[in-house]
């Protein structure tokens, strides 16, 4: 391919909106165009990397047993009714009526419809396992899109679903669907962990996380130095050891905390550390109040809580109706005396005793409180945020915490769509099961984005070779030369021969252009072809990732090449 009749219209500067280091590259190299907020046109330069990335998944998927289709992406609403998801999934779901005025939705996940096309077609164990999956556009109406391609409404998605007859199945599906994983992710030669995670709004009992490590990432990831464990800051656990501490002797002492709202402003005013205060946090899950007890000094896990409740929407309560259930403005909740049916408490408040607490009552705190003596508590569960003074829930080793980018995410759905949608099979007795589900995604387009955050510098992107939009430059820099263009044609198809996906770039541009333009878009190989080089007999080249420079002989240069080739790629880690 040659770049005069390739299109790739980079630019100078990054556009004022874009953000982070993937959204302003992909934009400056003329691989993605804005249409409008979190919707974009993929270049061909764009694309090419785009379709690299989804051909690694489909060889992946399909080694891996899964058949390929294509479902449709607007799907009608009764689908989605009767899944229960038309009204809690929120306002991501971009809902449309057609010209009978009949509800659909542009689909942002496709379980309904995958469910109800096995429904149709599956009746006996015999045809089971079944996994099938797509790569395909998805919708999801973000509130706030940004950061480019990362967090986009329309994106590019492979999703897959598997379909099993018990849960060892669905186990041994799980676990193929998770070995691709780590082989596609391993191939783009990207430097990711998969990690333990909540399975959010999709449901199920069991979910990993495959990220991306990078400092940019929205994502908190959990990593243990001592062994493998690793997950989402909203799953990992924290592992509470110590005694269970008595109750105090010393009365509840009501104490007068004017304008003091924050645990910050009542510990210096009461002359105490956080970590002796409590704070009562007031939630509504499914209409009903609930409220969570955590340390002062600490972070509540919002997630952690839902999942204890079983609830299908958990909310902030409002400072009205906090107000109307603690009798107090925000920030003078208290345990003692709350009515309220349920309150959890954090395992970590078992270990210590005679809190400060809000009083229900303005400006108003009470001392000396023992939650085994004055509060009526539902129970103890681990409820908060953890941090990198906690040790690993699995073997108790240091922990850090770093940045991540989800790439994928894989889930054991179990049931609850196929018992929903009376998703049945015929068992080996001749009665009628119901077939047990996974869910595996891959956000094919930001796998792409977040190779970038990972791999850049100042001058541009630096692509490893497998999603790279070409493997190799040449860049002609004496392009009216007849010897040099000559020579840059015998190198093009010397390249192709040895299976290179080869660009040149053939424009009458200055050097210094197509050196800036080189470092910008990424492409692995830089072969540069001048008068002055081929006079001394050599063709000089660039490894991207690390910026060295090497000359190879002209004489011999098949041979040379391919050495450096393979030196390039076992940079990337790849054989």
């Amino acid at each position: 391919m040659r770049w005069s009749r390739f299109y790739i219209p980079t630019l100078k500067e990054a556009p004022s909106d874009a953000e982070v280091v993937s959204h302003k590259l992909l934009t400056r190299a003329g691989m993605v165009r804005k249409l409008t907020s979190g919707i974009y046109t993929y270049m061909p330069l764009g694309l090419r990397s785009i379709s690299k990335a989804a051909n690694i998944v489909r060889q992946e998927m399909d080694k891996a047993g899964a058949n390929e289709v294509s479902m449709p992406m607007v799907q009608p609403a009764d689908l989605w009714q009767e899944s229960g998801r038309w009204d809690f999934y929120g306002p991501e779901l971009l809902r449309i009526k057609d010209r009978h005025q009949r509800d659909y939705c542009l689909g942002p996940t496709h379980e309904e419809v995958i469910t109800d096309v096995v429904r149709g077609e599956v009746r006996s164990y015999r045809q089971l396992p079944v996994n099938l999956y797509q790569i395909q556009t998805k919708f999801r109406d973000e509130i706030r899109p940004r950061f480019g391609l990362m967090r986009g409404r329309e994106f590019i998605m492979k999703d897959a679903y598997s379909f099993d007859k018990d849960q060892a199945g669905l186990d041994a599906s799980y676990q193929a669907m998770y070995d691709a994983y780590m082989a596609i992710f391993s191939r783009m030669a990207l430097n990711f962990r998969p990690v333990e995670a909540d399975s959010g709004s999709i449901g199920g009992s069991f979910s990993h996380e495959f990220m991306v490590l990078a400092e940019t990432g929205e994502d908190t990831v959990v990593v243990c130095q001592a062994c493998s464990y690793a997950a989402n800051i909203e799953r990992a656990e924290v592992l509470c050891t110590g005694d269970e501490c008595d109750g105090l002797d010393t009365p509840v002492e009501e104490v007068s905390t004017p304008g003091k709202c924050t645990v910050e402003d009542v510990a210096a005013f009461l002359d105490v550390p956080q970590a002796a205060i409590i704070k009562t946090l007031i939630f509504v899950a499914d209409g009903e109040p609930v409220a969570a007890l955590v340390r002062g000094d600490r972070e509540l896990n919002d997630v952690k809580l839902k999942n204890l409740l079983h609830a299908d929407v958990l909310e902030m309560a409002t400072p009205e109706q906090v107000q109307k259930w603690t009798e107090a403005p925000v920030g003078f909740a208290g345990p003692v005396g709350l009515k309220i049916a349920r309150i959890y408490a954090d395992n970590e408040l078992r270990l210590a005793t005679d809190w400060v607490v809000g009083a229900n009552k303005g400006d108003t705190h009470l001392r000396h409180v023992s939650l085994k003596r004055d509060v009526k508590l539902s129970g103890f569960a681990d409820l908060r945020l953890i941090t990198e003074e906690d040790v690993c829930p699995k073997c108790g080793g240091a922990i850090s915490l770093t940045r991540g980018i989800e790439v994928g995410h894989v889930f054991k759905l179990g049931t609850k769509y196929s018992e929903a949608m009376n998703c049945k099979y015929v068992d080996e007795q001749g009665k009628e099961q119901t077939m047990i589900m996974g869910c595996y995604g891959i956000g094919v387009s930001r796998v792409v984005a977040s190779c970038i955050e990972q791999n850049h510098d100042k001058d541009g992107i630096k692509f490893p070779p497998p999603i790279a939009p070409f493997e190799a430059l040449v860049l002609n820099l004496d392009i009216r030369t007849d010897d040099v263009c000559a020579k840059v044609d015998e190198i093009y198809e010397l390249l192709k021969s040895q299976g290179v996906d080869v660009l040149v770039d053939d424009r009458e541009e200055r050097p210094g252009v197509k050196f800036k333009d080189a470092d910008l878009i990424g492409i692995p190989m830089q072969l540069v072809v001048g008068g002055k080089g081929l006079a001394r007999g050599i063709i000089e080249v660039k490894d991207r990732r690390t910026g060295e420079k090497s000359e190879l002989p002209v004489e011999g240069f098949a041979e040379a090449f391919a050495a450096w080739k393979k030196d390039v790629y076992a940079g990337w880690g790849i054989k």
